[in-house]
């Protein structure tokens, strides 16, 4: 009788010490991290929202995002109904499926968005912003451009055509 109450002591030992190192790391895993949004963030449906948590202006994306995926490590892709065109300071292309890396004030690795810059189209690679400042750096390669981030506030409407005074430009 002596050896099993001495088995579920050191049982229930056992459970408590788990139970408290589990808890001590459940604890740390709650502190804030300015540079990792915690994992509930993921269960914000609409991308537009989920952009300023990581430090960057809800208007960098058109309006017509059908989904997204957002994976632990930051890797994200992006849906959109269609491909379309949006004037900021700039002509801006989105293809119908956009990809990259998500981090804290920062977006790399992105594929499927295009800039036109004089009569050519040049493929942004990264976007990125200091926190605190009221610019966003657009990356096109070793290139960049410092754009007001006051353009960005507004989720801006996707058009499927391009178009400028009488200049149309068609679907790529």
């Amino acid at each position: 009788m002596a050896s099993s109450i001495t088995q579920i002591s050191l049982y229930l030992l056992l459970l408590t010490l788990f139970s408290e190192t589990q808890l001590s790391q459940s604890l740390r895993d709650l502190k804030p991290n300015p540079n990792r949004p915690s994992t509930s963030l993921q269960s914000i449906t609409d991308v537009h929202d989920l952009l300023p948590k990581y430090g960057l202006p809800r208007g960098l994306l058109p309006d017509n995002v059908r989904s997204y995926t957002l994976s632990d490590d930051g890797t994200f892709e992006i849906h959109l109904e269609n491909p379309c065109y949006v004037h900021f300071d700039q002509l801006v292309y989105y293809n119908k499926n956009i990809k990259g890396k998500l981090s804290f004030g920062s977006v790399s690795d992105v594929s499927g968005i295009q800039a036109k810059k004089l009569f050519i189209w040049v493929t942004v690679t990264g976007m990125h912003m200091e926190q605190g400042s009221d610019s966003v750096e657009f990356y096109v390669g070793a290139l960049s451009e410092k754009l007001p981030a006051k353009q960005f506030e507004d989720i801006p409407v996707c058009k499927s055509k391009a178009c400028r005074g009488g200049a149309s430009v068609e679907s790529m």
